[in-house]
């Protein structure tokens, strides 16, 4: 596992990314919507997902519990996970950092990368993570399924990204404190989000048909516009009411367009915080825009 005295090294990486306002000086895995995966270690050995930061080590123990209860959750479905360590660390005003680290994969065993080479292998795994979704999800425990989070590691699938714990109560409610993830939001947009634009977003990985719906519609985020016909087949008989390729095509266009319009909204904050507050912005944004 990555030291202690590499993660540290890592963080304090990221706070002069911080102050600097950008993460150009980090070595960048990956690029999520509300986090980055950086690389660990000397080789790099290790992709670290630092979550954003937590006000007090509160509530950061209970995040940990959660992923940790996800984890077990998905295991016991039959979901593989691929090994995960949660790790913690102090930062400034007694906010708490936690890192998400697994090794570092191969780049020919992600599953974007063997759809891109190969479309009959790429349609093997689609067909699988379908088979997944359709035996997993429930509304308990949801999963965000697109190929993205997915590996193959000695010929078995292999989850990658339980960052975002999809964990519900008996009664219906969401276990995630998901104002974790909206304090990166301007102040005045953080109640709207959370009443409109949560509960729906949450919704969707807890019903099998949407989370393959969103699988479908990453295709075309990742530019792997010719499986998402086929998957559309595949599905057929499998998923009531069946998709179509033009149902797969709006849902892509209305989640850039969310997605974007909150990233557009993180920005200007960013630089409000920067040149007219004149302090540092807490959180890492991602360089990509959606499209």
């Amino acid at each position: 596992m990555i030291t202690d005295a590499e993660l540290a090294e890592l963080e304090r990486e990221v706070q002069a990314a911080l102050r600097c306002g950008e993460p150009s000086g980090l070595h960048l895995l990956g690029e999520g919507e509300i986090s980055l995966v950086l690389a660990g270690g000397s080789d790099p050995t290790w992709a670290c997902k630092r979550l954003p930061p937590f006000p007090a080590p509160e509530p950061a123990v209970r995040f940990t519990s959660m992923i940790e209860r996800y984890i077990d959750e998905l295991t016991d479905r039959g979901i593989r996970v691929l090994d995960t360590a949660v790790r913690r660390l102090d930062g400034p005003d007694g906010s708490v950092v936690l890192y998400c680290i697994q090794p570092v994969l191969s780049p020919d065993c992600l599953a974007v990368g063997i759809a891109a080479r190969d479309v009959a292998a790429g349609l093997g795994l689609l067909d699988s993570i379908v088979d997944t979704v359709l035996d997993s999800v429930d509304a308990q425990v949801g999963l965000d399924a697109q190929l993205s989070n997915w590996a193959l590691v000695e010929g078995r699938l292999v989850y990658l990204d339980i960052t975002t714990p999809l964990l519900r109560r008996r009664d219906g409610t969401s276990e995630l404190d998901t104002d974790v993830f909206l304090a990166s939001l301007p102040w005045a947009l953080r109640g709207i989000v959370r009443r409109w634009f949560v509960p729906s977003i949450l919704e969707r990985y807890h019903d099998p048909r949407t989370v393959v719906l969103d699988l479908a519609a990453n295709l075309l985020k990742e530019g792997l516009d010719a499986l998402v016909p086929p998957l559309v087949e595949l599905t057929a008989g499998r998923i009531e009411p069946p998709l179509s390729v033009e149902e797969v095509r709006r849902d892509r266009r209305n989640d850039a367009a969310t997605w974007t319009a909150l990233q557009a909204t993180r920005r200007v904050d960013r630089a409000w915080q920067r040149r007219i507050r004149r302090r540092p912005y807490p959180f890492l944004l991602p360089n990509h825009r959606r499209s």
